[in-house]
């Protein structure tokens, strides 16, 4: 049997052709001609203005956050269960990060307990630079409930889009909240340019900011002239062209996973314990794009728990993986403040994430069930 991995890049020979086009074009260094392309349309895809193909999502929301003026002396409000990226960028400025715990329902930021850490933050004079936001396992955060009151308190909002390539929010696409946002192209992501990223912005002066920086901060002279400290963080025109081979694709791919969710759904929602996310119908203002399909196990009617049920799929080389552990329990942020309500704490120890990626087949996901089932069976 083959190994069947928690989410593979699903590549053809659309991407094949496109990659071969950008070699044999002469464009194997960065930039070059697809890169402008890839711009372009994605930022038509998402509905911004700007876009700017980079190396990876972190860089991203590195350069978003420095044009917003994010350094020492200030704090980021961002979510406490995410990927250490999100933390990782605010580290890179100099800042301060300040955790927030999750809504248990979906495993996004509470907008409550949010705004409640600002305010909180702000009254202590403390300098809220920025809040950044990530729309979890592909489902965006409640942006009714957060966009307008950050607005009204004049703290500019960060959207880490890295893993919502294609969801939305009341129609609009996940990338286009906030002052700016990233999206992500690794290699696991919805789609991929094998690494890479794209920051995402209505407000063109950042963009720029940013595309100067990104190519370590040159100078527009004859000679090699440096008056800002830059980065090298720009995309590869070879890259970008497997991106937009795969752009061409999106639809397909989010389809196939949308399809792989339902098929979960309709063959372990059933057990005692299992409670899919987002579970109960909730939020039908959200269009997932089922990046990541994600189970938890309730202690009070199952006692299979999440790392048996993780072992037991290993056992027949199947990829599975707890949720994001938590900022605020990882060594490097221990000395970090955080608000807390237990819910991130909870989503790691009980949730599961399943094979999801677009590439399984229905007897992959027959057999990542038929294993599941056993599992659980034995609760």
């Amino acid at each position: 049997m083959s190994r069947i991995f928690l989410s593979k890049a699903d590549v053809t020979q659309v991407e094949e052709e496109f990659v071969l086009d950008a070699v044999r074009s002469g464009w194997v260094a960065p930039l070059g001609p697809h890169v402008d392309a890839f711009e372009g349309e994605i930022a038509a895809r998402i509905g911004v203005a700007g876009a700017l193909a980079l190396s990876s999502g972190t860089a991203a929301l590195h350069l978003a956050l420095l044009h917003l003026g994010v350094g020492p002396g200030s704090v980021v409000v961002l979510p406490s269960m995410t990927f250490a990226a999100s933390a990782n960028a605010v580290a890179y400025t100099g800042a301060e990060p300040v955790f927030v715990d999750a809504d248990v329902s979906d495993a996004n930021v509470d907008p409550q307990l949010l705004l409640e850490a600002v305010d909180t933050l702000v009254a202590e004079g403390t300098h809220v630079a920025a809040v950044m936001v990530v729309d979890l396992f592909g489902r965006t955060v409640d942006y009714a409930a957060i966009a307008d009151p950050l607005l009204q308190r004049g703290i500019p909002l960060v959207e880490d889009a890295a893993e919502a390539l294609g969801a939305s929010f009341e129609g609009r696409c996940a990338g286009s909240f906030g002052r700016a946002a990233a999206l992500s192209f690794n290699g696991n992501k919805i789609m991929t340019t094998s690494g890479g990223g794209m920051l995402l912005s209505d407000d063109l002066e950042l963009i720029e900011k940013a595309r100067y920086l990104s190519t370590q901060a040159r100078q527009p002279v004859p000679w090699y002239e440096h008056t800002d400290i830059g980065y090298n963080y720009r995309l590869s025109n070879v890259l970008a062209a497997l991106g937009r081979a795969q752009l061409t694709r999106l639809d397909t791919m989010i389809s196939r996973r949308r399809a792989v969710r339902r098929a979960y759904v309709e063959a372990l929602a059933d057990l005692p314990g299992v409670r899919f996310l987002p579970g109960d119908g909730s939020r039908p203002d959200a269009e997932d794009n089922c990046w990541l399909t994600t189970i938890t196990l309730d202690p009070d009617q199952t006692s299979v728990t999440a790392d048996a049920l993780i072992k037991a799929l290993a056992e027949d080389d199947i990829e599975a993986r707890h949720l994001w552990k938590p900022m605020h329990a990882q060594p490097v942020f221990a000395g970090a403040r955080a608000f807390l309500n237990g819910s991130s704490d909870r989503l790691f120890r009980t949730g599961v994430t399943l094979p999801s990626g677009s590439v399984l087949s229905d007897a992959d996901v027959e057999r990542v069930v038929h294993v599941a089932r056993a599992a659980l069976d034995h609760s």
